[in-house]
């Protein structure tokens, strides 16, 4: 099939950031399961009574179908799947987890092990047994940066070990720190609202 004639159908995706773009669209950038990183322009998703509007959220499983060569893509359809209420400081570390994909995922990457650490992570910050956040982070961390290949050359922790967090939590820093060139924003929110 030629670049030209591109069609994805129903591939498992969420939503990572969407921007306004012209009167009544909207560009969606998504993490698909196995497409990666991807830039949409969903068409009339800002319209009140739009059939986008409700399904494109940040969190949900969502179903997506696109079409296009160009490197921003036409959303065509999208269908929603169980619903995932994230509130608070759990919401704050699922933005990170949105920004750390965004900054370190090439476009059109293909990473089925990161999407699948991706729903993970997110399924613990769900978690109402869970008492702290951070091994989810950790571990979504740790895998992300393997994934990308700019993995610690150390075997993996033990992520829900306490006494040990705070070393590794610095080590992964310091790693991030090494590859982007300016700091994450959800990290120092994050950093704040420890603090509280």
């Amino acid at each position: 099939m030629s670049r030209r004639g591109q069609r994805i159908q129903d591939a498992r995706a969420y939503v990572l950031h969407a921007s306004p773009w012209r009167e009544t669209s909207l560009i969606v950038q998504c993490f698909a399961r196995d497409q990666g990183s991807v830039a949409l322009v969903a068409k009339g998703a800002k319209r009140p009574y739009s059939v986008l509007r409700p399904v494109l959220v940040a969190f949900q499983p969502l179903w997506l179908s696109w079409s296009g060569a160009a490197e921003i893509h036409t959303l065509v359809r999208a269908e929603s799947g169980p619903v995932r209420l994230l509130t608070g400081r759990a919401m704050m570390s699922a933005w990170y987890l949105n920004e750390l994909i965004l900054r370190l995922m090439p476009r059109e990457d293909p990473h089925p092990g990161v999407y699948d650490a991706y729903e993970r992570a997110l399924d613990a910050l769900v978690d109402p047994q869970a008492r702290s956040h951070a091994p989810a982070l950790r571990r979504f961390e740790w895998l992300l940066l393997e994934q990308a290949g700019y993995g610690l050359d150390v075997p993996p922790p033990d992520f829900d070990d306490a006494a040990a967090e705070p070393a590794l939590r610095q080590a992964l820093r310091e790693r991030l720190d090494q590859l982007l060139d300016t700091p994450l924003r959800t990290r120092q929110v994050l950093l704040d609202l420890q603090r509280y």
